[in-house]
């Protein structure tokens, strides 16, 4: 059983960065996937990256590639997601997820709470 917990979103202007952290519970952490996943109000929840479990491989879907890196300190237990160059398109609630690598839900076994990043224009 792995527990997440996302913090560090909030209401930006565009062009701010972000930087959201995700801390999990447990020894098993780094056996395990991490990817960030984010939910706009009446959409689907989609994929924003994901990393592998020694940070070697990470994926990051188009609309955020070059802005966003996402990465991890297994001796933390934490994953993060920089933000940069922030758009008013990128406004969610942000989630991370453990599992295996992959950039579908299906992937990912556990979940956090989820923290809001609103981006004003």
């Amino acid at each position: 059983q792995v527990q997440l917990v996302e913090s560090g979103g909030g209401l930006v202007q565009a062009g701010d960065s972000l930087r959201l952290s995700c801390e999990a519970s447990g020894r098993t952490f780094r056996s395990y996937a991490m990817g960030w996943f984010r939910q706009a109000p009446g959409k689907e929840r989609e994929f924003v990256a994901t990393i592998g479990t020694n940070a070697g491989n990470t994926y990051y879907a188009d609309s955020v590639k070059g802005r966003f890196t996402i990465s991890r300190d297994n001796a933390k237990n934490t994953v993060y997601l920089q933000m940069n160059s922030l758009k008013p398109e990128d406004t969610a609630v942000y989630y991370c997820a453990a599992g295996s690598y992959g950039s579908t839900r299906s992937f990912y076994n556990y979940w956090g709470q989820g923290t809001q990043v609103t981006v004003s224009s």
